[in-house]
């Protein structure tokens, strides 16, 4: 097992009643715009990513983020995580999944083994992982949340992308059943499906100026919206599943 490591603090003396939200996928630029919306909303960020360097950067100059270097798909790195994490930062309130990554194939003969174990481990087991490893935590705080970010393709997958398709809708599964463990454990406690048809950010519009990227959604619009899970009544919220444009 790797070494864990807290790679960077950068926390101005929050007061104890912050809410705290790790974020599993934190170098990519959705997990860059939702740390810095949460920590603009008040919020203590933890980022996690798998490289320490890139993780540190992508929480460069943002107050009240930490940034932590864990294998998330490897469940006793992540149980050591979240032993570092009780530690020096206690109970945790909130849990975004943006670890994904996408792979293609030509119709269903075309979809490979390789792909299919790199999509699963990437979506689906860090999200296991993760959700195991602090569910109570979600369930003992006043506000606990976990969104992970899916795809519209769940709905109506086609040939070329069943395997990814296959594994988001797995990860869909998996929230709605942490879901019914909330409702059951009378907590007050959400989980949250957004699903998007993709993800855009400056720099994808940057290199592709000529592309109008039509019905894919902001990360800055993605980040809002994880933000304003923590303001919405949880009855309203556990096991929904949202569609944003």
């Amino acid at each position: 097992m790797a070494k864990l490591e807290t790679v960077t603090a950068t926390d101005p003396g929050l007061a104890e009643t912050t809410l705290t939200v790790l974020l599993a996928g934190g170098s990519s630029p959705a997990g860059v715009a939702t740390a810095r919306a949460l920590s603009h909303a008040g919020f203590r960020v933890l980022s996690v990513g798998s490289d320490a360097g890139r993780i540190a950067a992508a929480i460069d100059g943002i107050p009240s983020a930490s940034a932590l270097a864990c294998d998330l798909a490897e469940p006793a790195e992540v149980a050591a995580l979240a032993a570092v994490v009780h530690r020096d930062f206690g109970r945790i309130d909130g849990l975004v999944h943006l670890v994904g990554g996408w792979r293609g194939g030509a119709g269903i003969a075309g979809q490979t083994d390789a792909d299919w174990d790199f999509l699963h481990h990437r979506i689906l087991s860090t999200l296991r992982n993760t959700s195991r490893a602090f569910y109570d935590d979600l369930v003992a705080s006043p506000s606990g949340r976990l969104a992970i970010v899916s795809s519209t393709s769940v709905i109506r997958p086609t040939a070329d992308n069943a395997n990814y398709a296959a594994a988001k809708s797995a990860a869909e599964a998996w929230t709605q059943a942490v879901a019914n463990g909330f409702a059951a454990d009378g907590s007050n406690a959400a989980a949250v499906i957004l699903a998007v048809k993709g993800l855009v950010d400056a720099g994808m519009r940057a290199a592709s100026p000529e592309r109008t990227f039509p019905g894919f959604t902001d990360v800055t619009v993605l980040a809002g919206e994880i933000c304003a899970l923590f303001t919405q009544p949880a009855a309203s919220l556990n096991g929904c599943r949202k569609i944003l444009q």
